[in-house]
């Protein structure tokens, strides 16, 4: 059995910063994660994609986030089971918790921090026939090497952040970039959907507004995108690849027989620390759901050091918390 202070719950970008800021007050963290790598949906949905809302840093792809992280965490050694899901928390006499993973993992902790994301999660898929012939083929539901495209002709559909910020960035790498949307427009950052306006503009890529699809076509090899333009005239696009990007649909899986309160696949907390209805147990990130929540990376960093300034109560129950600042005293001094 796994001994440690804290069992986070997510190994993302916000139960990485929850290690740090753990750390800051000598509390010992054991992160658990579903997904075979370290970085949450960042390392495995889209690495190599920009972030532009991080302090500090202009731009800074999803991955390069994930290793800084990973080397601001390293003086507090967290260990990591990553490829488990957790199935079940099993409360004990004294108010711990084991939390049992699906691979036969047991961690015994005093607190539990929930920081997975979407939790379980799968992408949207489009109404388009044929889908399923060139799934993991030709079809990708995320990039996850930008490299993969380089001189293709690809087409991606949608209107959201993901779809605007993949125009955007594979227009460089890409022999030809047409993005489709259904509706004339963008539900994205009004940033990203200037700069698409603007790129469409310069002839850098094809932008089709108000178009449906209809169909892929090819034998055994997808060859071309039968779509319809709002006068329901038809139009063939030949493409290498399509890249449907409609966003992810949220499950939480095992977390929501817990005993926790839900609203919607998000789990409600309050704001003064992120804790939950049940008591050692908190949530933070995407995962939460407060009057004016925003699901934003930085909002997730605010909330792991509220959670950590809180949780320690559990895990030094005979001590006084006493608040440092890293610039007088420095990571190595705690």
């Amino acid at each position: 059995m796994i001994t440690t202070d804290i069992c986070i719950i997510g190994a993302g970008p916000v139960g990485l910063f929850a290690v740090f800021e753990a750390g800051l007050l000598k509390m010992r963290c054991h992160l658990i994660d579903a997904l075979p790598q370290i970085g949450g949906q960042l390392s495995e949905i889209y690495p190599h994609k920009p972030i532009y809302d991080i302090p500090g840093y202009p731009s800074i792809t999803a991955q390069e986030l994930i290793d800084n992280q990973l080397k601001q965490i390293e003086p507090f050694h967290p260990t990591f089971s990553l490829g488990e899901r957790v199935d079940a928390l099993q409360k004990q006499d004294d108010g711990s918790y084991i939390v049992l993973g699906s691979e036969g993992t047991q961690i015994h902790c005093q607190v539990v921090v929930i920081a997975g994301g979407l939790g379980c999660f799968e992408p949207r898929k489009p109404e388009i026939l044929n889908l399923e012939n060139y799934e993991g083929k030709q079809v990708h539901y995320m990039v996850r090497d930008p490299e993969r495209f380089r001189d293709q002709r690809i087409v991606i559909a949608g209107g959201g952040d993901s779809a605007l910020d993949w125009t955007i960035f594979l227009s460089d790498v890409a022999k030809e970039v047409t993005l489709v949307h259904r509706s004339d427009s963008f539900r994205g950052a009004p940033d990203s959907a200037e700069k698409v306006y603007h790129l469409a503009q310069e002839g850098k890529i094809n932008l089709l507004l108000s178009h449906n699809l209809q169909s892929l076509n090819g034998n055994g090899h997808m060859q071309s995108i039968s779509l319809t333009n709002k006068n329901k005239e038809a139009i063939q696009l030949d493409t290498d690849h399509f890249i449907p990007l409609y966003g992810l649909s949220p499950k939480l899986g095992p977390i929501a027989d817990w005993g926790l309160q839900i609203d919607k696949n998000a789990i409600e907390v309050n704001t003064f620390d992120y804790s939950t209805n049940i008591e050692r147990i908190f949530a933070i990130g995407d995962i939460n759901t407060y009057p004016g929540k925003l699901k934003l990376i930085l909002c997730g960093y605010h909330e792991a050091a509220l959670m950590a300034q809180s949780a320690f109560k559990y895990v030094y129950p005979d001590q006084k918390l006493s608040f440092k600042y890293t610039t007088v005293n420095g990571v190595n001094a705690f």
